[in-house]
């Protein structure tokens, strides 16, 4: 066995166990307020940089300008409760137009 397949099996097996680990310990324990807050406001902090990541680079440099106003578009359509497929295709709508448009 190479290095290659123990690294991918070990990953398998890792994962696998925080599966398992969720709905084993459901209950058992009860974190105090402070620490769930701290944790929910850290997922929100993750999900903010992994928006603005993905928004704004793309192969190391900046992606343009058009990238940036589609996330806009479709943030504030998810913000306002616009159905899902509103969302997607006016963010990618106002995204092609402005590429088309050359504003890249």
């Amino acid at each position: 066995m190479n290095a290659t397949v123990a690294m991918i099996l070990a990953l398998a097996v890792g994962t696998y166990a925080f599966r398992l680990v969720g709905p084993a310990l459901h209950g058992r324990g009860e974190l105090p307020e402070r620490i769930q807050e701290l944790l929910s406001a850290g997922a929100v902090v993750l999900l903010a940089a992994l928006l603005a990541t993905g928004a704004l680079t793309e192969s190391g440099g900046f992606a343009g300008w058009a990238r940036p106003a589609g996330v806009l578009v479709g943030g504030v359509l998810a913000w306002r409760r616009a159905p899902f497929a509103v969302v997607v295709l006016a963010a990618a709508g106002t995204t092609a137009v402005l590429r088309a448009a050359g504003v890249g």
